[in-house]
């Protein structure tokens, strides 16, 4: 049996990376190095200078590059980094259309620097195809997505997309945090970037700030090279490792957390304070249909409303087992205010435009047992109840 026919799980662990060639070592070793001697006078090696290339680094591009079935990948300093120097792939005079509920540091990068560089955009409903069909203007070059959305979790049809964008000679852009390749292949669907906040699932223990792009385009791939070494936000050796080492058990972290996700949603769904819950994973859901056809699975997080923001700091206040925090995919539950953490950085009237409302929590949902989490979120529930000022 070759490494070829291997599946998604087995890769993880049995890669081309598996073992230090030289030693039999069963970790990538950690070069530190900035400056490499070059042996030859008239021809250098693999490596001359850190930040244009590094083994370490090299070992995890190249293992996220096989993961998302890509012929390259970039390891970046961070996830905002490894979109904004992809976004570098366009010039002044570019459009750009782009999911409305993206995330809030995409959201200001786009409103708030690109604008500066002459590049300019329009917030669409990603899925509605007629939509974003008709803002696609003569200077388009990019269609970005961002599916599951975060936090609304609003699925687009990734291949509905990509035919827009190949009709109208677009990019496409795919921002697969939520799911990471252990659950959606954009690149098998046809996107052209792939971009990852490392830091989230894929790392996996909120240790590490990192951020990842992998694309199937070799002249694409050199493109963004050059970017990557211009721009330098490069991810430093002991991040690399790190995301090396939580990329091991992806899987396992990926299945149990997305099973609990789905029971919790389930939960919540029943649960009379819940307005509403956000989570593909349910029949309900708008999206549900078209994720099961385009995924092999609906992620680990889900987004529910309350009444209001003093709901909201109640059951933040109550809950127990949840750090209450910024970031996501970790193996701890993370339970997030998206009014005043991810998407701070948008206006209240824009965040409401999308469904972003005081009464929005987020949770990523860690490897606790769920029901424990479910015992917690009731107990919490109950104390607001109990709280109620009779009419």
């Amino acid at each position: 049996m070759s490494q070829d026919t291997y599946s998604f799980q087995t890769k993880l662990l049995h890669n081309d990376h598996k073992v230090d060639q030289q030693t039999g070592a069963v970790s990538v070793p950690i070069q530190h190095a900035s400056t490499f001697h070059q042996f030859d006078f008239e021809t250098f090696g693999n490596y001359d200078y850190g930040r244009s290339g590094n083994p370490t680094r090299e070992a995890l591009e190249e293992t996220i590059a096989e993961l998302e079935g890509g012929c390259r990948g970039f390891a970046f300093s961070s996830g905002m980094a490894a979109i904004s120097t992809s976004f570098m792939l366009l010039s002044k005079g570019d459009h750009v259309v782009l999911t409305k509920d993206v995330y809030g540091g995409t959201f200001r990068l786009v409103t708030e620097v690109l604008t500066r560089l002459g590049i300019d955009h329009t917030f669409v409903d990603m899925t509605d195809v007629e939509e974003v069909k008709e803002n696609i203007q003569p200077n388009t070059r990019l269609l970005y997505i961002e599916t599951p959305s975060n936090p609304t979790l609003k699925i687009t049809d990734i291949r509905a997309i990509v035919s827009l964008a190949k009709q109208n000679n677009c990019l496409t852009f795919l921002d697969n945090t939520f799911l990471t390749p252990a659950l959606q292949k954009p690149l098998e669907l046809g996107i052209d970037v792939v971009l990852h906040s490392a830091t989230k699932f894929i790392g996996g223990h909120s240790d590490v700030i990192a951020g990842l792009a992998v694309v199937s385009d070799q002249e694409l791939a050199d493109q963004l090279a050059f970017l990557q070494n211009s721009f330098g936000a490069i991810l430093g050796v002991q991040d690399c490792w790190l995301v090396l080492r939580g990329l091991k058990t992806l899987h396992v972290r990926m299945e149990h957390s997305s099973k609990a996700a789905h029971q919790i949603a389930t939960w919540l769904s029943e649960v009379p304070e819940v307005e509403e819950v956000y989570y593909p994973g349910l029949e309900s859901h708008r999206g549900h249909d078209i994720q099961a056809n385009q995924a092999q699975g609906y992620g680990a997080v889900l987004s529910f409303r309350l009444r209001d923001r003093e709901a909201v700091k109640q059951f933040v206040a109550n809950a127990k087992i949840p750090v209450f925090a910024v970031s996501l995919g970790a193996v701890e539950s993370i339970l997030s205010y998206p009014a005043t953490m991810s998407h701070a950085a948008m206006p209240k009237d824009e965040r409401e435009k999308r469904g972003i409302s005081d009464g929005l929590l987020r949770l990523s949902v860690g490897l606790e047992k769920p029901e424990d989490l479910i015992a917690d979120f009731e107990q919490a529930f109950n104390q607001i109840r109990q709280n109620v000022t009779p009419s």
